[in-house]
C-alpha cells in the first residue's frame, strides 16, 4: 500500500473528530447553554455547570438515541485507532476496515435521529455547534479510510 501513512493519517483524524463531537458535546448552542449528545453544560455567572439533557423537555427516547450517538462516535474512534495501528505494522486490516464501516454506520444513524428530533420548534434560537460538523467530517474521513484498505489489493 503505497499511501499507507495517507489512510493512516484519515484514520486518526477520523478517530479524533468522533470523539471531539461526541464527548465534547456542543451541536447546539442555546443561549448560554450547549447541548450535545452526552448531556449539556449551562453556564452562569460564576461558570458552567454540566447537567442532563431533562431540562429541554424532550422524551426518554431522544436522551437515549443521544447516548447511541455518544456510544456509536467512542467505538467508531476507538476502530479507527486500531485500524490505524494495523496500517503502522504494514499490515492490511480488512476485517477492521469492515467494522469501521458498521461502526461509523451505527454513529449515523444514531447521530442523524438526534439531530432530527431536536426540539427545534422550542427553542428557536438554538444555532448548530461545532460537534454536528466535527461528527460529519470524522464519518467523510473514516469512510474514505476505510473503503482505502478494502480497496488495496492483496499481495501475491
Amino acid at each position: 500500500m503505497r499511501s499507507r501513512w495517507l489512510v493512516i493519517l484519515l484514520a486518526l483524524a477520523s478517530g479524533i473528530a468522533f470523539a471531539m463531537s461526541v464527548q465534547g458535546g456542543r451541536w447546539w448552542v442555546i443561549g448560554d447553554a450547549e447541548v450535545g449528545p452526552f448531556g449539556a453544560k449551562r453556564c452562569f455567572d460564576d461558570g458552567c455547570v454540566p447537567t442532563g439533557l431533562n431540562w429541554l423537555g424532550v422524551d426518554e427516547r431522544w436522551m437515549r438515541i443521544g447516548m447511541g450517538a455518544w456510544a456509536g462516535g467512542l467505538l467508531s474512534a476507538f476502530m479507527l485507532v486500531v485500524l490505524a495501528a494495523g496500517l503502522a505494522a504494514k499490515r492490511i486490516p480488512r476485517l477492521v476496515a469492515k467494522t469501521v464501516l458498521v461502526s461509523i454506520g451505527t454513529a449515523v444513524i444514531t447521530g442523524g435521529m438526534f439531530a432530527a428530533r431536536f426540539p427545534r420548534d422550542e427553542f428557536p434560537t438554538s444555532e448548530l455547534g461545532r460537534g454536528v460538523f466535527a461528527f460529519v467530517a470524522a464519518i467523510v474521513l473514516g469512510v474514505a479510510a476505510a473503503v482505502l484498505v478494502l480497496r488495496t489489493k492483496r499481495p501475491a
